[in-house]
């Protein structure tokens, strides 16, 4: 069949696409070459400040092909592409530089080579000739995935698998070698652009070659994912009649089939399976239909990953069809087809490669009064001289004029939150909440009366027009309670209620499904509330629902983004939208028989957007005629009479241009003009808690992490909250009326220090009583790292441990993670929203969650630098992804790789970077998550601590019908074992529990590690000393030395001589106070029993759970 009747059964579009393009001269070009343009020649913005140089004879998932004389090899290595000849030999680069290069091949006659790189920015289709020069892009993708390009056997086109944002799956399409847009041959139609839901989940396509004769298309397909990650999905090979346009299945493998490789004359198939957990290479005859092991195993596959670079790595057959090329076990092998016999093809490569700044940066612990990070839900009163705000759990308000902030009331418990003026000012309602109960108050300054008749839990309180009646969301104490975190998930069981202003029982106005913060427009009997189906108001009855409008925005993978909250002005002609942080402000159209859809990102009315660095809540004020927001503890307003409506494309345009310049020459930036709006810093401060006296820890084991140092029969001398000496017994001198401790026969080590927490906390209202803080330092986890909260409320409670009002470790946090919703147009734009993190939150470090193609990430690492705010980054189940990471320079890389086995190149890579790999193998990448090994070889339902320290309902949800898996089919073994090859080639690792089980989570991580082979000391030192670098204060935490934090843990066996001995915990000392393990009671300074815990009453009779 010839190149025509190829295109022409896949589309008859193609056609003309085809006709064009075969024709198709570009100037000043030879042979009809694609041309550069102006944007990638700009290449990626950041600057390498370093370089990692070694030479490796292996390396991890190599792509490899054969030229089509036989003679040469091409291969991909840690971004870049080498060659050497095909019996062996000193490898030679032929690309270079930050971009990363991957999976080339060659064309037919043996002068190109197709491959995928993000040179520009993000990565696309390039082609160059063979020796690596005159690279040119083919594709013009901005947010993309490109898999396994394979040229046509005439040389003019690439078949290619190609995913966005918008696509269900991975695509298959043809691209011309000289350029156009391409054209997408994989069955199943474009996702409707006009649809406001996700692509509907389905197929991906990958590793597609075509017949020498043009009959044929061979590809995987691969079935949609869903659901948890229980099973691997179906995936099959697929042989597409060309002529015919009909589509068989051709394989009907039990461990699935995959990366399909068709000999030169067409006759034999090669392909991956599965067998026994392993992957091993099949060859089928296609014109007798049999099959037969090729070779088994060579490397796991890609099921259970994100397969940015196929399910196996590329491999090719030599010319004569006899033998294939292939790469496993780190090397290359030449497997005869006739009986599998393998021999080793053996290279050596010299990496070289560019690397960008280090962002650790090195923080001290604070000290001095708290100063509280955050003013919540800050609200004018209606005279616009004064405001009312929650910060640090109490109730504050304000004269803006030149006035500091006062307590409303004199209450400590409970907490106080969301303050709301009477319309004529007088009165100021709030909210109440402890795990006992709450109530709606009001105060006018002097008395303070409660409203509500019986508890719950309330939130968002606001006066009607008229000053007669309260609006406020509800639900029941016990619903309130077993709700175990907003994570994921809004507060169930919520009803928009209203109750008497002067007291009363509260009654429902409608169940709230979902809707937020009652507001009110221009009626005085209609009560506005945004919810998932936009903004919509009711007459105080529940009566009358109307739909107004509905707001949405920038997109992350495919899904249109909601606005967070909208709110509706007082006279009914603008809204306010808050979304992706950003808050915008538009005029409000006349709802008709179908109410607008404002996207901000093409809206049908002017939009202003308000902040550049985002905003955390919002409100109107002034009757309207200001916009009000907040930021960490910083209010803005902004008159609305001074929002510019304009579009000014052309400055929006050049922004973007001058984003995409090289940042790092430090080009002077043009003045700006003075912003619209007025700022206003709102300074609370309490005192920050420290205990006074000494103690000393007499007698014990002291495994100091100062090196290899263990102090046998040490004595350990605390003052207030550092140690003040530490050394043998006899030889430290213990101070006068220091309390001495008898640890004899105990061991001790720095406090356990979790990088990758995720502790289940209430928003808004906060719940100072978490058991997830409780059970972590019960543990001996005395330090977390919360990377990607969904919320800054965390560092109101950050804020609250260190004032003493909460027990609990303690807590940093990254805040909010920075998504690819962001869709940063320049550096600029990533710089003003990373400086939100650092000058409004004091945040130590940040979260790049997969923030979008590889210049925007670049941009988050320069922002991070000239900030000084250390970055982490989520791998994705992307080894590529991972890898850039750590050529960027990244300080910190979450969850594990998901290839294994991995071989010198990437561990060099990752030890000489520094970058902190915190594998997180309870919920392991590639396979089985390890959490269900650890669940279904411990008692946790039976265990008394978790018991106490765990809500039955988080034991139930934890416990229930879990699944099973043979242990051969588990992978955390396997990735803990090339983590510790990290480790010992010099890299830092990091322990993250991930949320799995609190406080016991992290003791099932270093158990993890250590059947990988990790050994128990270094187990430790990973999980005190690495972690405290990682998160910045190495010099403050990680390890027992005089002049450090006061943090440790005392156990009753040894963990050198069992790492599972960590979880023997006696006692638990963070900031120098001690507290029993197993019951948290506080024995240093003083005796205090922890306070009583919610879920430890009201079980039933006959219960046997504590």
């Amino acid at each position: 069949m010839t190149r025509s009747n190829l295109i022409r059964s896949l589309s008859s579009a193609a056609v003309i696409a085809a006709l064009f393009l075969s024709s198709l001269a570009v100037p000043g070009q030879e042979n009809g070459e694609p041309e550069a343009d102006d944007k990638e020649k700009k290449g990626l913005p950041l600057k390498p400040e370093r370089k990692v140089e070694f030479t490796t004879d292996e390396g991890t998932w190599m792509s490899v092909d054969v030229s089509p004389d036989g003679s040469t090899l091409v291969f991909d290595l840690l971004g870049d592409l080498y060659t050497i000849p095909a019996e062996g030999g000193k490898a030679t680069r032929v690309t270079s530089g930050m971009g990363f290069d991957a999976q080339p091949r060659y064309s037919p006659n043996g002068e190109w080579l197709a491959f995928v790189s993000d040179r520009n920015g993000s990565n696309n289709v390039w082609i160059s000739k063979a020796d690596g020069s005159e690279a040119k892009v083919l594709t013009k993708e901005e947010q993309a995935e490109f898999v396994s390009p394979e040229w046509t056997p005439d040389g003019d086109f690439i078949v290619v698998s190609k995913t966005t944002p918008q696509s269900s799956g991975a695509e298959l399409w043809m691209y011309h070698r000289l350029g156009g847009t391409g054209l997408k041959i994989s069955k199943g139609g474009p996702r409707n652009a006009d649809s406001d839901g996700p692509p509907p989940p389905g197929p991906s396509y990958y590793g597609a070659v075509v017949s020498a004769n043009w009959k044929y298309i061979f590809f995987a397909r691969q079935a949609p994912r869903s659901g948890p990650r229980l099973n691997v999905p179906d995936c099959q090979i697929i042989r597409r009649d060309v002529n015919a346009g009909e589509e068989d299945q051709i394989t009907f493998e039990p461990g699935n089939a995959f990366r399909p490789e068709l000999s030169p004359d067409g006759s034999k198939l090669v392909f991956g399976t599965r067998y026994e957990g392993k992957t091993g290479l099949k060859v089928r005859d296609l014109r007798t239909g049999e099959e037969r092991w090729l070779k088994y195993p060579v490397l796991r596959d890609e099921q259970e990953s994100r397969p940015t670079r196929d399910l196996l790595p590329g491999y090719s057959f030599l010319p004569d069809g006899n033998a294939i090329v292939v790469s496993y076990g780190g090397k290359f092998y030449k497997v005869e087809l006739s009986d599998g016999k393998a021999s080793q093809i053996p290279f050596t490569a010299d990496i070289s490669l560019e690397i960008g700044p280090s962002l650790y940066v090195d923080h001290k612990l604070a000290e001095g009064p708290v100063k509280a990070r955050l003013v919540q839900e800050p609200e004018f009163a209606p005279d616009g001289k004064r405001i009312a705000f929650s910060a640090l759990g109490a109730l504050y308000t304000q004269n803006l004029e030149n006035g500091s902030p006062e307590r409303l009331t004199d209450s400590r418990e409970p907490r106080e939150f969301q303050p709301s003026f009477s319309p004529d000012g007088r009165w100021i309602a709030f909210v109440t909440w402890s795990t006992k109960g709450g109530h709606i108050w009001k105060t006018d300054g002097n008395s303070v009366v409660r409203v509500t008749g019986t508890p719950a839990f309330f939130r968002d309180p606001v006066w009607s027009p008229d000053g007669t009646r309260i609006f406020a969301l509800r639900a029941s104490r016990p619903v309130r309670v077993n709700h175990p975190s907003d994570f994921l998930g809004a507060q169930p069981g919520l009803d928009i209620v209203s109750v008497p202003s002067d007291g009363g029982e509260a009654s429902v106005v409608i169940p709230s499904r979902g809707l937020g913060k009652p507001h009110f427009g221009p009626e005085r009997d209609r009560v506005y509330v945004y919810g998932d189906d936009g903004l919509v108001s009711y007459r105080f009855d529940g009566s009358d629902r109307k739909l107004h409008l509905k707001v949405l925005g920038k997109s992350r993978r495919g899904r249109p983004n909601p606005a967070r909250d909208v709110r509706i002005s007082p006279d009914g002609k603008m809204a306010m939208a808050l979304l992706t942080s950003q808050l915008y402000v538009f005029p409000v159209l006349a709802a008709g028989a179908e109410p607008p859809e404002i996207d901000v990102s093409k809206p049908p009315v002017p939009v202003s957007q308000l902040t550049n660095i985002g905003a955390d809540s919002f409100a109107w004020a002034d009757g309207g005629k200001t916009l009000s927001w907040v930021v960490g503890s910083t209010i803005y307003t902004q008159p609305l009479s001074s929002v510019n409506f304009e579009e000014e494309k052309e400055k929006d345009k050049k922004k973007e241009d001058k984003g995409e310049e090289d940042k790092s020459d430090e080009k002077k930036e043009e003045p700006k003009d003075p912003p619209p709006y007025a700022e206003r810093e709102i300074s609370v401060e309490r005192e920050r808690y420290v205990p006074k006296g000494t103690v000393v820890l007499s007698g014990a084991k002291a495994i100091t992490m100062n090196g290899d140092e263990v102090i046998e029969n040490s004595v350990i001398v605390v003052t207030d909250n550092r140690i003040k000496a530490i050394g043998k017994r006899g030889l430290v001198p213990i101070p006068d009326g220091a309390r001495v401790i008898d640890v004899r026969g105990k061991t001790i080590i720095p406090g356990i220090i979790d990088v990758h927490a995720h502790w289940e906390v209430r928003h808004q209202v906060l719940d100072t009583e978490d058991y997830t803080f409780w059970g972590n330092l019960a543990y001996g986890v005395t330090t977390g790292r919360d990377p990607q909260t969904n919320t800054n409320d965390t560092f109101a409670y950050q804020d609250l441990v260190d004032t003493g009002d909460m027990i609990g470790p303690r807590i940093f946090t990254t805040g909010p993670g920075i998504f690819s919703d962001t869709d940063f147009k320049s550096y600029e734009q990533a710089r003003d929203t990373i400086a939100r993190y650092k000058r409004h939150y004091r945040a130590e470090t940040l979260k790049s969650y997969l923030v979008g193609n590889r210049k925007q990430r670049q941009w988050v690492a320069m922002a991070s630098k000239e900030l000084g705010i250390i970055p982490t980054t989520e791998g994705g189940s992307d080894l590529k992804l991972n890898l850039t990471h750590a050529i960027d320079g990244f300080a910190g890389n979450e969850h594990s790789l998901p290839v294994v086995p991995l071989f010198k190149d990437v561990i060099e890579l990752f030890a000489r970077t520094k970058i902190t790999y915190t594998p997180t193998l309870l919920v392991s990448y590639g396979g089985p998550q390890g959490k269900f090994y650890f669940f279904e070889a411990s008692d946790v339902y039976g265990d008394e601590k978790l018991k106490r320290f765990n809500p039955q309902a988080v034991l139930d949800e934890k416990t229930a019908r879990l699944p099973w898996f043979r242990e051969s089919e588990y992978i955390f073994p396997e990735i803990a074992k090339f983590t510790n090859e990290i480790y010992l080639a010099g890299g830092r690792v990091g322990i993250g529990g991930h949320g799995e089980l609190q406080g016991l989570q992290c003791h099932w991580e270093m158990w993890a590690l250590g059947m990988g082979g990790m050994k128990p000391h270094d187990i430790l030192k990973v999980a005190t000393t690495h972690g405290a670098e990682a998160i910045g204060f190495g010099s403050e935490l990680g390890s027992l030395e005089p002049g450090k934090a006061a943090d440790l843990v005392v156990l009753d066996k040894d963990p050198l001589s069992d790492i599972r001995n960590t979880n023997s915990v006696r006692y638990v000392m963070k900031n120098g106070e001690m507290y029993e393990g197993d019951t948290l009671d506080r024995i240093w300074p003083d005796r205090k029993p922890l306070p009583e815990a919610w879920w430890w009453e009201g079980k039933p009779a006959g219960s046997n759970i504590r």
